[in-house]
């Protein structure tokens, strides 16, 4: 096996637990949007460990805004032979030429500091444009990572959150409420495509995640607390610590993907995520016991309020495509930490 840039063993876990699926993009050719972010570099180095792998003469065409800032970072996929860089922004990108079997629709922003209106933009338009160009292109399937925010506040007396449960997103313009309305929207135009040109549009509704490549400066809590554990300092818990979220490890995460993409129903939602939940505490003192460091929290709970919760139900995926959790919690962290040393 080459020299990768991420874990040898994540690149062998992904590859096994994918491994017949790979024979679906012998010869094919995929577009992808997002290829700099952390869903992208995984989804790039995965497909070249099984491109070379198993010999499977495919291309990869990768939209990007900049493309010798993405040569910088990842300088061994974009000298690669099966990969390709197409310069563009994701609203208005010029169409490439020829043929194209398989979209990925990855790129998006999270919520971050980005006005309430461009992120809308950028989501809503961007994802109208690689849809257009799927159906120019030919291209029979597409994945759309969607997003765990579509389904609004998770209420109090539900423990994970299925497919079906429909939500309510608050009218008043937030960065959460902007951001899960836009993708919702973008499902909605996943599912006119489909009924209108029958392009097979795969969706993968994403929680949260940890691995290498995931911005550990950024508003990431789980980030933020592997950044001050390498750093030696006490993890910091701003709030009270008693919000519940749950992490899937990121070779975890593109094993679903590529699955969902290659396997999944189409306009068939998909969460993507591990449904063990924890609390931003109890995280924060995993990743201060993992790194011998202590843990502060800013603000004592509150008996009153009815704590945040944010754990999808993943019986679908792993009922129907046969998905699970591969890597525990903590061997995550530790995975990524030794990662970033």
């Amino acid at each position: 096996m080459r020299n990768y840039s991420l874990p040898v063993e994540d690149i062998g876990s992904i590859l096994s637990h994918t491994g017949i699926l790979w024979e679906r993009l012998r010869g094919g050719r995929l577009f992808l949007t997002g290829g700099t972010g952390f869903f992208g570099c995984w989804l790039l180095e995965s497909f070249v460990a099984a491109h070379d792998t198993y010999g499977l003469e495919a291309e990869v065409v990768v939209l990007t805004r900049d493309p010798g800032q993405f040569a910088k970072k990842a300088p061994h996929l974009s000298a690669h032979s099966a990969i390709r860089l197409v310069q563009g922004d994701i609203i208005d990108f010029p169409f490439p030429a020829g043929h194209f079997t398989h979209i990925i629709h990855a790129a998006t922003t999270s919520g971050g500091p980005v006005p309430n209106r461009e992120m809308l933009d950028t989501i809503l338009l961007g994802t109208r444009r690689v849809l257009d160009f799927a159906v120019v292109s030919g291209a029979e399937q597409l994945l759309f990572t969607s997003s765990g925010a579509v389904y609004g506040a998770q209420p109090p007396e539900r423990v994970n959150l299925p497919e079906s449960f429909t939500g309510v997103l608050p009218i008043l313009p937030s960065p959460f409420s902007v951001y899960g309305g836009g993708k919702r929207m973008a499902e909605l135009f996943c599912s006119i495509a489909h009924q209108e040109t029958g392009l097979q549009a795969k969706i993968a509704r994403c929680f949260a995640f940890v691995g290498p490549h995931l911005p550990l400066d950024a508003h990431f809590a789980i980030g933020n607390f592997i950044r001050d554990g390498l750093a030696g300092r006490p993890i910091q818990v701003q709030g009270d610590g008693t919000a519940c979220r749950s992490y899937l490890y990121a070779a975890d995460l593109v094993i679903w993907l590529w699955t969902i993409l290659l396997k999944g129903e189409p306009v068939h939602p998909y969460n993507v995520g591990s449904d063990q939940g924890l609390t931003i505490r109890a995280l924060a003192e995993m990743v201060g016991t993992i790194f011998n460091v202590p843990v502060t929290v800013a603000q004592s709970s509150d008996p009153n309020r009815i704590p945040s919760r944010m754990i999808p139900d993943t019986q679908r995926s792993q009922i129907e495509l046969g998905l699970k959790i591969y890597t525990s919690l903590e061997d995550s962290i530790r995975k990524t930490a030794q990662w970033y040393r």
